[in-house]
């Protein structure tokens, strides 16, 4: 007994590795290389308001169509929705719950939301709550790379003109992005084609490819894709070799068709394909709960797996996000969103007829967005590209959109125009929009 203490004592007074050396992250210098990730300027375009207000007065009106937030323009989530969270939330304690959520929320979800088929062979264990829609994305990148090709360094792919953070917050973890091809007078969409030739130029650079997001409608163009066309790019993609395929849904509940039908898309595919297959969507932009942070992503189990070992040493999400989304859920969700999509409904209307009245080249599918072609009014004005031009729009007209090359250089001479406001409002920046421009001819 003397001599195993002994050594206990001495073993006890040498450092040691938790994990044995063949488990050990090998030495890489690959951080010290990389760029450094940019803030996202998009909480900064009020400060052009700002200096617009400075000058014309504090009563002078503005119009904030740069907006991706439904609870700042539209009134967000309905008061008793946040009640019957509150008793749900008081009714289920204040302990700590398992780092994919409860079982309450999987249910609802699966079973009242996404009304999931039995011959999906998909339930609720396919089911992990996130803190928001960027929890639920990096906790998406991170599985990619561990389940996948399990390489640093390897590529997500994105489109053309992708919405800012799919640029950063996959190269935080070690993801190198990839815009694929596309043309502007396509929206910058996908093809199969393209997607080939992303594998191609991966397999060049001695790489492979973790994963492509498709997002429907898209940010920041307001692109559609259409349910077979989804499934089309998806199967290219993982005959390609591309090991994950991340459906980005956020907005399919604010479009005209009504929202995507999951089980469509995994009957499309085989057991083993649906394995690879990842779903994200959220309250953030159909209900307006931006500051909720309630998402949420279905997945095949190994994905699951490694989302929640992952998350019990990081983040936990929050009961009542869970609450809120339960309460929407099981109200009937169009209903409960409704103070979001119809009024989004009616300013699409209104904003398609302002810009076709305008003569302006314009996309525009669904979600909350339009993506305008500024080229003539750029070349006008001589400025360098919708960075300035929407300096000029903010603080001397006080209208606020976003610049398209913010986004990626294939959209410097484009803004992204929200219309998630009243249709009132949003006629009212509409004509501002075009008195604006307009001047500089």
């Amino acid at each position: 007994m003397a001599t195993q203490a002994h050594l206990t004592r001495a073993a006890l007074d040498s450092p040691e590795f938790v994990v044995p050396p063949e488990n050990r992250v090998p030495v890489n210098g690959y951080p010290g290389n990389m760029m450094t990730i940019p803030p996202s300027r998009m909480f900064l375009i009020k400060d052009g308001l700002a200096k617009y207000k400075a000058v014309a007065g504090a009563d002078a009106p503005t119009y904030d169509a740069s907006q991706g937030d439904g609870g700042a323009s539209l009134p967000g989530v309905p008061v008793e929705l946040l009640q019957r969270a509150l008793e749900i939330q008081i009714k289920h304690g204040t302990s700590y719950d398992q780092p994919w959520g409860t079982p309450l929320f999987r249910k609802v979800a699966a079973e009242q939301y996404w009304k999931l088929q039995p011959e999906s062979g998909w339930g609720p264990e396919n089911i992990v709550f996130t803190q928001g829609g960027r929890d639920g994305l990096q906790k998406a990148y991170a599985a990619m790379i561990d389940q996948g090709h399990q390489q640093v360094g390897d590529i997500l792919v994105v489109s053309r003109v992708p919405w800012i953070s799919y640029n950063w917050g996959p190269y935080a973890l070690g993801l190198n992005v990839m815009l694929a091809p596309g043309q502007p007078e396509e929206g910058w969409r996908y093809t199969p084609e393209g997607i080939r030739a992303c594998v191609d130029l991966a397999a060049q650079e001695g790489r492979k490819i973790a994963g492509i997001v498709i997002t429907s409608p898209d940010n920041p163009t307001g692109r559609t894709i259409p349910l077979d066309e989804q499934i089309l790019l998806a199967r290219t993609a993982l005959e390609s070799g591309i090991a994950y395929v991340l459906f980005d849904w956020i907005y399919h509940w604010v479009t005209d068709g009504g929202p995507s039908d999951i089980n469509v898309v995994l009957q499309a595919f085989s057991p083993e394909e649906r394995e690879r297959l990842i779903f994200l969507d959220g309250l953030t932009k159909s209900l307006g709960a931006s500051n909720i942070r309630s998402a949420h992503l279905l997945a095949g189990k190994k994905i699951v797996k490694s989302i929640t070992t992952q998350a019990s040493h990081g983040v936990i999400p929050a009961f009542y996000s869970q609450a809120v989304a339960i309460a929407a859920y099981e109200q009937g969700y169009g209903k409960a969103a409704a103070s979001i999509i119809e009024p989004t409904k009616q300013s699409r209307k209104v904003l398609r007829g302002i810009l076709t009245e305008a003569g302006a080249n314009f996309i525009m599918g669904d979600g909350y967005y339009a993506f305008i072609d500024c080229t003539p009014y750029i070349e006008a004005g001589g400025y360098k590209d919708t960075e300035d031009l929407s300096a000029y729009l903010a603080e001397q007209y006080g209208i606020a959109v976003v610049a398209g090359a913010f986004f990626s250089p294939a959209g410097a001479n484009w803004v992204r125009f929200s219309y998630a406001l009243t249709p009132e409002r949003t006629a009212a920046a509409g004509a501002r929009l075009f008195e604006a421009l307009n001047a500089l001819l």
